[in-house]
């Protein structure tokens, strides 16, 4: 009866279906074999008498010996109960050999790979035993097809570069490090790159896994200092093995140092010399150093009309701080500038000039100067005195406007309510620090453009200034330079700057020029009397000095 059961349950199935099930139970049938011979051998392999010789053609190598097949102990052939739960067994697809018994000598393993079908799976490399001890049971799912999915995604996951997998990059690598330093650029994921290439973005920046960020307190504008590795055949950029400084110190003393936000802002109080003996031709700084001083942590406004003269004057302050003030570290940046201004300030300056020419898109404008303004806060933190000099802070606020999320709102001009925050950080970062260091920022703007937007954006930055040099379009077409409103020019609490007896010579100067315009209508002649009288002096103080005696 069990024999009609099997026989009947496997003369249901397909020819591929009854080979796959041969296979695994160790037969080998003929390729060209027919299905009753193929049916005759799974009975035979299975312990069911089936009565048919053929079986012994089939596979003549692998002859069955009943003697020795009770060893398989789920073969129990004997009793009807055993050979009913064989046949259902054949019926559901599942017939497999046990994991744990003995292969037999009758039924040597196949060399060929058996054909996958929907309801019997092909025989699997022997598994690991479960650290449980444990054996599966039977109708558990079979852990490799969901698990093998499951590690691939995992592999697809780590080879994602914003992912970390630490020691990942230092395993892999075997050859010779390859010394690495920049500013570090780092995301709000946690991750980052190593700007090699000044401050803006290329090929080879070095890429910073979050666990490096972490484990030495890494921030953004860091000047971090290591060896990285080549970028591997699925990896954009290379990566970062170890770090030897940061700022230029230990890495371990990164963790406890003070945050730029913590720090106590004061008033300026140390001036900034432009002015020097060495060039009493240098107008333009004499005549800041007298009209609006310039002190260390100083947020200046320097507001022009088109075609003033704007960039020249700040290229000779940049030259004038740089050469009169050695321990302070200067950065110019130029925001949607021409080219060629970008190589005459390269050539007149030796501090950083970090540059996105007009040519390039808003959101390059936007992230160099987070990145640089980020760089000078981490000076500040050490104690160092830093200047920015940005030219200019309209364009800065044109560029967010193109850049940044909408928000819905609209000002005047056209220009979003969002895009004047990022600028207005930019420039409310300066400050003088009670803990020692700085940050000096002085930046143009633009006015008289015909631009309604202009207008708003000078509007906005107006008040938040300490200091403000005004340019005026009528004296630079009567070719007066360095055309500077004298009037309009001051420094908020220049008494911090200047001591007694020069603040009383300053106000005396300042009389006078008023003077003069009010009588001309105009600050023309003041200026021009300004200079011409300065050209007589090698130094301010001898040029006050002349004016207390009057």
């Amino acid at each position: 009866m069990a024999d009609q059961l099997e026989r009947s349950a496997l003369e249901s199935k397909e020819r591929d279906e009854l080979v796959t099930i041969a296979v695994a139970l160790g037969g080998k049938p003929a390729a060209r074999a027919k299905k009753s011979t193929i049916i005759d051998l799974i009975l035979d392999l299975t312990g069911v008498t089936s009565g048919a010789p053929e079986a012994a053609a089939v596979s003549p190598e692998a002859e069955p010996a009943p003697a020795r097949r009770p060893r398989r102990p789920r073969n129990a052939t004997a009793e009807a109960a055993t050979d009913a739960e064989t046949a259902v067994a054949v019926d559901a697809g599942t017939v497999e050999s046990d994991g744990d018994a003995e292969p037999t000598a009758d039924a040597p393993a196949s060399d060929e790979a058996p054909v996958p079908t929907r309801n019997a799976r092909a025989p699997r490399e022997p598994r690991e035993p479960r650290e449980s001890g444990e054996p599966r049971a039977e109708g558990e799912a079979d852990p490799d097809g969901d698990g093998r999915r499951r590690r691939r995604r995992g592999r697809d996951r780590d080879n994602d570069r914003g992912g970390d997998r630490p020691g990942r990059s230092e395993e892999s690598f075997f050859g010779e490090p390859i010394p690495v330093s920049g500013v570090l650029d780092l995301r709000d994921e946690g991750y980052g790159f190593i700007r090699v290439n000044s401050y803006l973005s290329s090929r080879e920046d070095v890429y910073v896994s979050v666990k490096q960020a972490r484990q030495f307190s890494l921030r953004r504008g860091d000047l971090v200092a290591g060896t990285s590795r080549p970028a591997a055949r699925n990896e954009k950029n290379p990566a970062l093995l170890t770090i030897d400084s940061v700022n230029g110190l230990d890495p371990d003393l990164a963790r406890d140092r003070r945050r730029f936000e913590d720090l106590t802002p004061l008033f300026p109080d140390e001036k900034l010399h432009l002015s020097s003996r060495d060039e009493p031709y240098n107008m333009t700084s004499r005549i800041i150093d007298l009209i609006a001083p310039i002190g260390k942590g100083q947020r200046g406004l320097i507001v022009s009309p088109p075609k003033a003269g704007k960039t020249t004057i700040m290229k000779q302050i940049a030259k004038s701080i740089e050469e009169n003030n050695p321990e302070v570290h200067l950065i110019v940046l130029l925001v949607d500038e021409r080219p060629e201004e970008v190589t005459d300030m390269r050539r007149s300056v030796g501090g950083e000039v970090v540059a996105s020419t007009f040519d390039r898109p808003a959101e390059e404008h936007t992230a160099v100067a987070e990145l640089v303004i980020e760089r000078a806060k981490r000076m500040v933190e050490e104690g160092k005195d830093v200047v920015v000099i940005l030219d200019g802070i309209t364009r800065l606020a044109r560029a967010y406007n193109l850049a940044a999320p909408a928000t819905g709102r609209v000002m005047s001009g056209g220009i979003d309510t969002g895009a004047l925050y990022p600028p207005k950080k930019f420039f409310g970062a300066a400050r003088n620090v009670e803990e020692g260091g700085s940050l000096t920022i002085l930046a143009s703007a633009l006015v008289e453009t015909g631009s309604r937007m202009d207008e708003v954006i000078f509007e906005e930055f107006k008040g938040t200034g300490n200091m403000e040099l005004r340019l005026d379009r009528r004296m630079a077409e009567r070719r007066i330079y360095p055309a500077i409103d004298v009037d309009a020019s001051s420094t908020r609490h220049e008494e911090l700057l200047f001591d007694r007896t020069q603040l009383q010579q300053v106000y005396k100067l300042r009389r006078v020029l008023s003077g003069l315009a009010a009588e001309g209508g105009s600050g023309a002649p003041g200026l021009e009397m300004l200079i011409d009288r300065l050209g007589t002096f090698r130094t301010n103080d001898e040029f006050l000095a002349e004016i207390a005696k009057g």
